[in-house]
């Protein structure tokens, strides 16, 4: 488990621009499989996933404590609906940056800071993905746990609006819950198709 030493905001952060300039330079894992930024376990982390020219991007809440060659059972299911579904690669990204195996162990108020660059690589992604010639699919997968934080709807519809300027496809996968969050990516069938998922519809009934 990854349990914060204490509020991010105690932390010391590299901004995304400096730790994408760093990725890929510890030698830890094979840099032309695997995207991870920052690329040494830390509190927060940006990116995690498998290079390739059409990635499904999942968006969880936050990370805990996957890395390169060491997924956890969310990642190992991102892993398995992602080539289900003909994509050539993944990308995990979360709502907050904040590492935290437990939700209830995130950061009571929401870091600015750490916001703000956790947007800058949601742009990098999509960027890079559009560069290809392809629309960006954004797999929305962050389940009930949205509830767990005042500052996450607001950190979801700052993503759309993003996802926009960039023509993102927004996808689900399984059942939705009663107040129509989209399912978690565990406990899915290893088979299980995304479908179109109304991120406009659903930010406006959040």
């Amino acid at each position: 488990m990854h349990i914060p030493s204490g509020a991010s905001q105690t932390v010391e952060l590299l901004s995304f621009p400096e730790a994408l300039a760093l990725s890929g330079k510890s030698g830890g894992y094979d840099a032309e499989t695997w995207l991870y930024v920052p690329d040494f376990y830390t509190e927060y982390r940006y990116i995690l996933g498998t290079r390739g020219r059409d990635p499904l991007i999942c968006i969880g809440i936050n990370p805990s404590t996957a890395a390169p060659d060491d997924l956890d059972p969310t990642l190992k299911s991102v892993s398995r609906i992602a080539a289900g579904n003909g994509f050539d690669s993944w990308i995990m990204f979360n709502v907050y940056a904040q590492r935290a195996t437990r939700p209830d162990d995130m950061d009571l108020t929401l870091n600015e800071r750490l916001h703000r660059e956790n947007m800058a690589a949601f742009r990098y992604v999509l960027s890079e993905t559009a560069r290809n010639g392809v629309a960006p699919s954004v797999w929305a997968a962050w389940g009930t746990i949205i509830e767990k934080r005042d500052y996450l709807p607001g950190c979801v519809r700052e993503m759309a609006q993003i996802g926009g300027e960039y023509g993102a496809r927004w996808l689900c996968a399984g059942c939705c819950s009663k107040a129509g969050h989209p399912h978690h990516p565990l406990y899915l069938r290893k088979d299980e198709k995304t479908r179109p998922f109304d991120v406009a519809g659903y930010l406006e009934a959040l």
